[in-house]
This record gives structure tokens, sequence and C-alpha cells, in this order.
């Protein structure tokens, strides 16, 4: 059996007294897609950030590429080279230009020249489509090609493993299908990757697996089909009818704020 891309064991991060990750274990292979979704204060997004180490855990370990990058004596740094991570927001340098939001970090962080910067930073602008936008500003795009060009920037410093935060949860509807037709060319491309998200017709389409979250917990953990599909823990069944009928929702929620009701 090859060694796991990412493989997180016993993990649990609180905050005070807030518990949020209650004991994790997950696998996920080279090229694998897992898809993580569940409610919001789930856990998904400080799972994905514990991975990053953008959050310490408070317990257990986190391996990446057979790294483990929870060890005190682990370097970080180079760690996290392997590892691409897109956020909810772009945070894109807004006085830089597209091509320089790209070269910035691989000059930093991984010491290329300016000239082999600008030539990687064109090629994953080209992948991502957005190749006439090399000397645009952050502010001359819409939403949807900004967060195309943090998908581009983070492809440049030559990731094996891309997780990615919501990414497009703070775009408008008509924007979010470029955003996920760029991660379905990364899926093909055979590229680790790691995705919280809502978007369940892209888990259906793409993940191999479905980690679905509540409580800070994994509750289900399976192929597309049977986790979105056919659920067999009632938690995942409720959570899935709220997102797949917003009416239904709507509906649960006014007979919960009606007088008397027993919210408990």
């Amino acid at each position: 059996m090859t060694t796991p891309e990412i493989r997180v064991q016993g993990l649990r991060k609180s905050f005070g007294d807030n518990q949020v990750l209650r004991g994790i274990d997950l696998e996920i292979g080279q090229g694998e897609v897992v898809c993580v979704i569940g409610p919001s204060g789930s856990g998904k997004s400080t799972l994905l950030r514990c991975v990053n180490l953008l959050e310490e855990p408070t317990e257990g370990r986190v391996f990446v590429g057979g790294t483990e990058i929870t060890d005190p004596d682990v370097d970080i740094d180079a760690a996290r080279r392997r590892i691409g991570m897109v956020f909810q927001q772009f945070n894109l340098f807004p006085h830089l230009s597209v091509t320089e939001n790209l070269t910035l970090p691989q000059r930093r962080v991984l010491g290329r020249d300016k000239a082999q910067a600008a030539r990687v930073a064109a090629e994953n602008l080209a992948r991502v489509g957005l190749a006439e936008k090399a000397d645009a500003f952050p502010s001359a795009l819409s939403g949807g090609q900004q967060q195309r060009v943090a998908i581009a920037r983070a492809l440049a410093m030559g990731p094996e493993v891309m997780l990615f935060d919501e990414p497009t949860s703070a775009l408008d509807p008509e924007l979010v299908g470029d955003v996920l037709a760029v991660m379905r060319g990364l899926a093909r491309e055979g590229m680790t990757m790691m995705v919280v998200t809502h978007e369940m017709t892209f888990a259906r389409e793409v993940a191999d697996r479905v980690v679905f979250m509540d409580g800070g917990v994994i509750v289900e953990d399976g192929r597309p089909e049977q986790v979105i599909g056919a659920p067999r823990h009632a938690r995942t069944r409720h959570f899935l009818s709220r997102l797949l009928d917003p009416a239904m929702a709507e509906v649960e929620e006014g007979i919960a704020d009606r007088p008397g009701t027993d919210r408990a």
C-alpha cells in the first residue's frame, strides 16, 4: 500500500473551552479528490487549516507526503511548499499586477529568478484561462477571475497537494462555474485535492470521496453516490435535505420560530 498523501491521526483542536475537532482520523491518497461537507461550525475549515498548520492542533498528528508537519523539529516552511492553499477571500495584493502577484512568492520563497518566475506565472495563468489578464490589476477583475488568479498563484509554487476552503462562497452565482471548471481540470490532471465546499454538484461529479462532518467529528466518509445519494446517518440526511431543499429549510425555521415551539 502506498503512503497516503495526507494522513491525519487523532486530531483535536480547542479554542479555549470550545472543542472544535474531537479526534479526526483521515487519509487521502495521491491524486484523490476529497470534498468535506457539513454545517457551519462543524470544524471543516479548522481541519483544513490544521493540515497546513495554519492552526496548531491541540492533539494529534498530521502527515503530508510522508512528512509529519506536526513534528516540532520539522522545517515547516519546507513542508508548506508542498501544499497549495486557496481561501474564501482572494488575498491578492491590490497594488501589484496579476503577474506580479504570481511572481513575488516564487521569488521570495522559492528563490526563482525573475525570468523563471515570469515563465511559471504565464504557464499557470494559461492553465486557469487568464493568460490575457497578465498585466491587469485585481481591481479590474471579477471575483471569479480573482479567485482563478489565486489558484494560479498557488499552482505556481509547484504544490503536491491543493487545499480549498470554500473557494466559491464569496462569489456571485454566475461566477462560480469558471472556478469550478478550473478545479475539475486539476482533478483530471491528478492533483491531490481536499475541498471544503457546499457545491454538491461539484462533489457528486468530481470527488472520489465525500466526508461529512458535524460537531467536530467525521460522521460519514464514502463515495459521493453513497454519502450524498444514500446517506446512512440521520445527521447527514438532515443536513442534505436542508442544503438541497432550501424551501424545506425555511419551513423548518418558520416552525421553530413559532411561539411555544420547543427548540431544545
